[in-house]
């Protein structure tokens, strides 16, 4: 990662506007003409437990979190408790000045392990176990310590607004932190006004009075504590149209763009956030100028959801469900009957921790076998893989072109990180995006639905297209009739799975695969991996050690030609996964006779930064260390 980037958090308790303030603190700082990149760290609980959200900020593109936090922006006692330790020397913690005399271990939402740790390490260095303690421990490290007297300045902001009840003054802690925060930074106060325009503007009361608090609080912050830290956010020069997305966006625009018109789905995290959007997208502009629709339906589970979209499909419409582990397990043999049938549909599946429930709002790679192998029987998928949210917006598109040129089920993984990854990115350029809407029927001649042909594709009709043909999940003839003929059951069998070997020979390299560095020491990954490892090689070839990275997109067909020349190009493999059993590394071994030197595991939950990987990868290399857990993060 460039030095040139400075890392920012804000906690509090779920439901108290931590999300909201991380956004507008972020679009400020993009207004500003800096590159973003946000991690958000949540309980599967509404309200109440602890939550928080890591913005790094940076002059060049950002692509992974910092372990060490800059600036802390704090406003209840458990951020404090929890996140103090993360502020680097020299950084600084805003809080309100009413919680200091707090004690640490009567905090009720505060994970027990963590409250023990936190109380362990007070009582060694010889702190109360107060949050006056924590500050004073952070502050002989050199920390500087910013109070931020939140209801006193809420209360004068309110003097001077109409209606504002002094009940409802701490809803707006989010809006004091992160103008506190654009004070002490120095990033200019237009900026943080525009991003609250943005988030308020249709709502002109709560607009009017939160313009009041950064009025209220900006000056009297910058004018004592303004460069504090030594940092200060002046404004960048840019010239390139930038958005500023989440995962879930980014992926439910590519679908749009991509021609999708239908989804359905059942709420699960972190899918539901795409399906909310696209709800809320009912129409849209198209690129002509012209006005485009799309349906979208909540269905009562996820069985319903996939034989909704299989539905629509099979009327040439594009269609798509998007869902998480638990989900896709419903899903699974209505996966086969795609398969068998031959339609073309996508299942964005946003990958979450597991087994069952799991860990319902955290990280996770753990899906990538059960992807390629979910549901009875073998028929041809394609699995297609994201490294970030920019690459989650052109594979929405991809993935449907694939659907519908080889006529099967694509799977496009995403997985939490990306999910609620904020990161600013080039405006997509549209006019690079094609629709390729595959083989249709053409008029004349008999038309049999399954003709068995060299490439395993045949021609497509619709219902209501004109052309009979029956659609089932028994095996068939060639007009869909059911059989258990044993010849045709080879021919049928031997035509679907052609597909994988035309689709294996047609996608390009570059799509498959995406090879960075050229160092004797490899990585091969796959998914939000990316830019932590790709920050972690930048670090430790400045410290002189080159390695290359072989970042796998497409897992089936799985591109084993291109895994085995990088396995050959280079004198050592380590794989990096988020998952307990390293599931890349057994397929790599499994496909392409490619055997890894070194795993570099992670599957507490929390994606990695870039610093942890680049202590990983040193520590395997130098101790020749087979399989490496990787567990970072003690807070919460």
């Amino acid at each position: 990662m460039p030095l040139n980037t400075i890392s920012w958090r804000i906690g509090g308790a779920q439901g108290t506007g931590v999300d909201a303030g991380a956004t507008m603190f972020a679009r400020a700082c993009a207004f500003a003409g800096y590159h973003i990149y946000g991690e958000r760290e949540f309980h599967s609980n509404i309200k109440g437990l602890h939550s928080y959200v890591t913005i790094t900020v940076g002059v060049e593109r950002v692509r992974s979190s910092r372990e060490d936090v800059h600036l802390l922006a704090s406003y209840d006692a458990e951020t404090v408790a929890s996140h103090s330790w993360a502020v680097r020397n020299g950084g600084g913690i805003i809080y309100d000045p009413r919680i200091v005399g707090e004690k640490i271990d009567s905090i009720p939402t505060m994970n027990e392990r963590l409250k023990e740790e936190v109380l362990g390490r007070l009582r060694e260095r010889g702190y109360e176990a107060t949050i006056e303690g924590a500050l004073e421990e952070a502050s002989d490290r050199g920390v500087k310590t910013i109070p931020v007297p939140y209801l006193d300045l809420l209360k004068k902001a309110a003097e001077k607004s109409e209606g504002v009840k002094l009940s409802n003054l701490m809803v707006a802690s989010n809006v004091v932190a992160l103008t506190a925060s654009a004070a002490v930074l120095r990033l200019d106060k237009s900026h943080v006004l525009r991003s609250i325009e943005e988030q308020f503007g249709a709502k002109r009361r709560v607009l009017e009075f939160n313009k009041l608090v950064v009025e209220t609080v900006y000056n009297p912050v910058s004018e004592k504590y303004g460069g504090v830290i030594g940092i200060e956010l002046q404004d960048q020069e840019t010239r390139e149209e930038r958005y500023l997305l989440p995962g879930y966006i980014s992926a439910a625009l590519g679908k749009l763009a991509g021609g999708c018109r239908f989804q359905a789905y059942y709420p699960i995290t972190p899918a539901q956030d795409e399906c909310f959007f696209l709800e809320s997208q009912e129409t849209f502009k198209l690129n002509d100028g012209g006005d485009g629709s799309i349906i979208v339906i909540q269905s009562e589970d996820e069985i319903s959801a996939i034989g909704m979209a299989l539905g629509a499909a099979l009327t040439g419409t594009r269609a798509a469900t998007a869902t998480s582990g638990p989900g896709f397990s419903l899903m699974t043999e209505m996966l086969g009957w795609a398969g068998m049938s031959e339609v073309p549909i996508v299942i964005t599946l946003y990958q979450r921790g597991g087994p069952s429930t799991g860990l319902p709002t955290r990280h996770e790679q753990g899906d990538l076998l059960f992807a390629l192998f979910g549901g009875h029987g073998e028929f041809p998928r394609i699995v297609l893989s994201s490294g970030d949210v920019e690459e989650a917006f052109y594979d929405a598109v991809l993935a449907q072109n694939l659907a519908e040129r080889y006529q099967l089920p694509v799977i496009h993984l995403l997985d939490k990180a990306i999910a609620n990854m904020l990161s600013t990115l080039p405006a997509p350029d549209l006019e690079k995006l094609r629709i390729e809407r595959g083989i249709y029927e053409e008029d004349g001649g008999e038309y049999r639905r399954y003709r068995i042909t060299g490439s395993g594709i045949s021609p497509l009709s619709t219902l209501g297209g004109g052309e009979i043909f029956w659609a089932t999940g028994n095996e068939h003839d060639e007009y869909g009739h059911i059989t258990e003929d044993p010849v045709l059951r080879e021919r049928m069998m031997e035509k679907r799975m052609r597909k994988l070997e035309l689709a294996s020979k047609e996608i390009p390299s570059d799509i498959k695969v995406k090879r960075y560095g050229g160092g004797r020491i490899g990585i091969v990954s796959w998914g939000s991996t990316k830019g932590p490892i790709l920050d972690a090689m930048e670090e430790l070839g400045e410290r002189g050690l080159e390695l290359s990275f072989l970042q796998v997109k497409l897992i089936r067909p799985f591109p084993k030609e291109e895994v085995k020349e990088f396995a050959r190009s280079v004198e050592r493999l380590i794989f990096v996964e988020q998952n307990y059993s390293g599931q890349l590394a057994k397929l790599a071994s499994m496909e392409a006779g490619v055997s890894a030197d070194h795993l570099i595991l992670k599957f507490n939950g929390r994606p990695f930064s870039y610093q942890e990987l680049v202590r990983d990868i040193s520590q395997v290399l130098e101790k020749n260390v087979r399989r490496l857990v990787s567990s970072r993060r003690w807070e919460v």
